[in-house]
């Protein structure tokens, strides 16, 4: 079994982390974890290439970190086989399908609500993209299921 966790360092999705670690343990699942950044080259802006290559080296040392913690949590709780992904892309929801396709997930764990509210009123939460074209199974973590 191939498990995908988007993973944002919010509260949501620190509690997906927990179920998935679940999963993963019962089924010995590979358990794949992912950070989406958000494109920053196309953005209207008025930041010089230089002020815009910082934000984005800056987004990715944040990525990284969350993705640290999330591996270092997920060992701790007896999960083996995890992998990294940090991507940049102008749609998260896009990303995590596109993942989840390529690598041939049978599951997708995400949390409810991300770090970006402001865009899911506008447009819909990612979570519900994610769910509408996934491949595969998705469960979406809404509030702490356990401790």
């Amino acid at each position: 079994m191939k498990i995908l966790v988007p993973i944002d360092g919010s509260r949501h999705s620190l509690e997906g982390l927990k179920v998935a670690s679940h999963y993963a343990t019962t089924k010995a699942a590979e358990t794949t974890l992912l950070t989406v950044i958000p494109a920053v080259a196309d953005i209207d802006l008025e930041l010089s290439a230089s002020e815009r290559d910082r934000v984005l080296e800056s987004m990715k040392r944040r990525g990284e970190e969350v993705l640290t913690r999330a591996r270092e949590a997920l060992g701790r709780a007896g999960v083996a086989k995890v992998s990294t992904v940090l991507s940049t892309a102008d749609s998260p929801a896009q990303e995590i399908v596109a993942i989840a396709e390529k690598e041939k997930v049978d599951l997708i764990i995400i949390g409810s609500k991300g770090r970006n509210a402001t865009t899911r009123f506008i447009l819909g939460s990612t979570a519900a993209r994610v769910v509408r074209h996934s491949p595969c199974c998705v469960h979406v973590v809404k509030e702490p299921c356990w401790s």
